[in-house]
């Protein structure tokens, strides 16, 4: 599911980056934003590819934060993943 958007000044692949690369995006926007030496519509640039690696960021965390809960470990103590209800949400 690709994301096109116009002018999005970007010059992401139609897949979402790794986590990493996302933060350390993120973390580059928050502070060319933080210089004080951008003028508006830069800073606008900046906030809307923000808002983008955000949601990425958030994306991610709830992919890995569902891998964790179907894992368990079975009498063994093997790990193995099971089934999640995804209607609780």
């Amino acid at each position: 599911m690709p994301n096109h958007t116009k002018g999005a000044g970007q010059n992401t692949p139609a897949k979402n980056p790794p986590f990493e690369e996302a933060l350390q995006k993120l973390e580059t926007v928050v502070e060319a934003m933080e210089s004080d030496d951008l003028p508006l519509e830069a800073l606008l640039a900046r906030y809307e590819e923000g808002a983008k690696l955000v949601k990425i960021c958030q994306e991610k965390l709830a992919e890995a934060e569902l891998k964790i809960q179907q894992l368990e470990k079975n009498a063994a103590g093997e790990m193995k993943l099971k089934p999640v209800d995804l209607t609780e949400e």
